[in-house]
């Protein structure tokens, strides 16, 4: 499974090239766009071709998911200590950790989480230099909730992160990053099919 995570900001063409990695193979996109109001996060989605609503996750204006389509929805950390997943439980959620040891305490209500940073980050400059965690996924015991590894996945490390045992990978900077984001997915796709 590839993921692709959507930029916090705004950026030119987003939906279009969003549109494009669907057509390429995109399993699902995460819509983290925590600076947005409602209005503008409906207007975001509706320039998506609908056949694809189905496949985006929402981490923040959930009550819009109604109106298109969309029954995924992805809890940070912090949300899901919480309890704010609560009422959606019979929904897919999905979350996020940072450590082997709280992803094998999660339970089945998850349908899969993040763990990062895998590699050091390319968006975020400096985040995850000494990460341990590819190392650690093999203390993994849980096999109810899918992992998806998250941190500085590119074309070139996407085979070893598998490798490691992950059921699949979320990309950002290296799509959001590039002058070329369809192809960088396309290499990754290919590397991952091949």
């Amino acid at each position: 499974m590839i993921i692709v995570i959507t930029p916090e900001e705004m950026m030119m063409n987003e939906t279009e090239i969003i549109n494009e990695l669907f057509q390429e193979g995109l399993d699902l996109l995460h819509i983290r766009k925590p600076f947005i109001n409602s209005e503008e996060m409906a207007d975001f989605i509706q320039k998506m071709n609908s056949e694809f609503h189905h496949r985006l996750v929402l981490h923040s204006h959930y009550d819009l998911a109604k109106d298109f389509d969309i029954s995924r929805f992805h809890f940070r950390e912090i949300d899901r200590q919480n309890d704010l997943f609560k009422s959606f439980t019979d929904k897919t959620i999905s979350t996020s950790v940072h450590d082997i040891k709280s992803f094998n305490e999660l339970n089945k209500d998850w349908e899969y989480s993040f763990i990062s940073p895998v590699f050091p980050s390319i968006s975020k400059k400096g985040y995850g230099e000494n990460s341990m965690i590819l190392n650690d996924i093999k203390n993994r015991n849980n096999s109810d909730v899918k992992l998806i590894a998250l941190g500085g996945i590119n074309e070139k490390n996407i085979n070893e992160t598998f490798e490691s045992g992950v059921d699949g990978v979320a990309l950002l900077g290296a799509i959001w990053e590039s002058n070329e984001p369809i192809n960088v997915f396309k290499k990754c796709r290919q590397n991952v099919l091949s």
